[in-house]
């Protein structure tokens, strides 16, 4: 789940912008574009920092365009002029130490969530309460995103029950949630007021986890003990548009900061049951700027 060396390597002629077509292989690379749609900010400060090229880390002295993936701080670009994004619950990344911190997009989401997101370097894991955390990890046992909340309770229960502590109060089924009660709809949504603060309040999910590593050194810290018994999750609709595929691996194999993105994404609309306007997507600010950079690159080269 590991991504890029964020425009580290990239030639000066990929800074160019967009043009139109002008043959039916620049159209169809362009018509593929999976990140088309997204509500960004303003690519224009990367582009402007691009041209001047890479600068000197002020913290650790390297050499590095837009961001320091060391020190987790922006080089050549302004703390203002990048988007600030409020995540509705808390993000843990564990990082593989033999993972190259320039090929890694856990930093995008450290830098444009910082109050939100905390990266760890294995095996340093916090102590997690296992009822209000889930991982998010594809294989056997995991449950899509719409089931998690479901699953998060019947764990929650049957530990309650098992150790004959009082019964908790009856919990909202889907069903119950969605019928729960005729009120005003949210004029924004379209969803019941009442629906919306129910699911809300009822959710016990506080924190979510993913490991950022190439999928071939996922293994050592997903069979990691500290970490069995959480709920995993997996994004099993999703694909990759990384420009680095893994050999070998199906594209439902997400770069890190892809994966953040859907789950939340995921969780707004099937979690939290409001509609989706495009609240987390500058979590791709960066990803989305390098990704079409790359793909003018390959263009340019003609290898599309």
């Amino acid at each position: 789940m590991s991504s890029l060396d964020p425009a580290q390597h990239l030639h000066a002629s990929c800074c160019d912008k967009a043009t139109t077509p002008t043959d039916s292989s620049d159209a169809r690379a362009l018509a593929e574009q999976p990140l088309q749609g997204l509500k960004l900010r303003s690519h224009e400060i990367l582009e402007k920092a691009q041209k001047e090229g890479r600068l000197k880390c002020s913290k650790c002295g390297g050499s590095r365009m837009f961001f320091c993936y060391t020190c987790c701080t922006l080089v050549g670009v302004a703390p203002e002029e990048i988007p600030l994004v409020k995540l509705p619950v808390k993000i843990d990344i564990i990082k593989h130490p033999n993972e190259t911190d320039g090929k890694s997009t856990a930093i995008h989401a450290k830098i444009l969530a910082p109050s939100d997101v905390t990266i760890y370097t294995y095996p340093c894991i916090p102590d997690f309460e296992e009822d209000e955390v889930v991982l998010v990890f594809p294989g056997p046992g995991s449950v899509s995103v719409q089931d998690m909340l479901q699953c998060l309770h019947d764990q929650t229960e049957s530990k309650s029950h098992s150790s004959f502590e009082d019964p908790c109060f009856k919990r909202l089924k889907t069903k119950e949630v969605c019928g729960a009660t005729q009120t005003a709809d949210d004029p924004e949504t379209g969803i019941p007021d009442a629906e919306k603060g129910l699911v809300s309040r009822v959710h016990p999910l506080q924190r979510v986890v993913f490991i950022d590593s190439t999928w071939n050194q996922t293994k050592k810290i997903s069979t990691d003990e500290r970490l069995q018994d959480l709920l995993r999750v997996e994004l099993r609709t999703r694909k990759s548009c990384f420009w680095r595929h893994q050999k070998g691996k199906p594209d439902t194999y997400l770069a890190t900061i892809e994966a953040i993105y859907y789950f939340l994404k995921d969780f707004h609309l099937h979690c939290l049951a409001q509609e989706y306007n495009g609240e987390y997507d500058n979590l791709l600010f960066f990803y989305s700027y390098l990704h079409s950079v790359v793909n003018k690159a390959k263009i340019s080269a003609g290898k599309c």
